[in-house]
């Protein structure tokens, strides 16, 4: 398929453009400074500029699948769905946050105690990003989440998928990979399995 990234050289971003390559798919790796994308075989770097609806808008035509893998405070979800939806691109989906997620019966993880209050905004941003996209009448969107501890790792393809509710492993951590994340998103894009939905994805 033919993918376009946006936010390709961040953390999460590299992994997915990285997984999405290796498995023969035609990348557009898009970016603010395209210079410091990794050149690798089928991903053509692109500038652009998430606030600029129009130019990501036109950026985004012509593929089957869109990424959005942004930090919510320094983007406009407004802008970022509207692009989707004026690029006409088949798949939109964004690479969410776990402050969403459910602790309990309608409990955000975000409104716990616990919650370090340097993520906080963040997250709230990220809760409404997926409330906005609930709402999207037009968009084929998925907003895939990760667990409450999202950092480098290693590529093992062994996870396990849920939906609202946080997932914590039998030691009491709540984790993802940055490279697991990417093949768990990889997948979704392959064999659609959640369709206008948020799921999660955790060891």
């Amino acid at each position: 398929m033919k993918i376009a990234v946006i936010g390709a050289s961040g953390n999460a971003g590299s992994r997915i453009t990285a997984e999405l390559a290796r498995r023969g798919h035609t990348v557009t790796a898009i970016a603010r400074n395209p210079d410091k994308i990794a050149r690798i075989a089928n991903v053509t770097p692109a500038k652009g500029d998430v606030l600029d609806q129009a130019g990501l808008a036109r950026l985004l035509a012509g593929h089957d699948a869109a990424i959005s893998s942004v930090h919510f405070m320094a983007s406009d979800p407004v802008r970022l769905i509207g692009a989707a939806r004026d690029s006409k691109v088949g798949r939109y989906l964004v690479v969410g946050g776990a402050g969403s997620l459910e602790v309990a019966p309608g409990v955000r993880l975000v409104t716990t105690a616990g919650f370090p209050v340097a993520y906080k905004a963040e997250a709230e941003k990220g809760g409404a990003f997926l409330d906005l996209l609930r709402a999207e009448k037009e968009l084929n969107w998925t907003f895939l989440s990760p667990s409450a501890l999202f950092t480098a790792g290693e590529r093992t393809a062994r996870f396990r998928l849920g939906t609202n509710q946080l997932l914590t492993a039998e030691d009491g951590k709540s984790w993802i990979s940055f490279e697991d994340f990417a093949v768990a998103l990889a997948d979704e894009i392959e064999r659609p399995a959640h369709i206008r939905q948020r799921f999660t994805v955790g060891y």
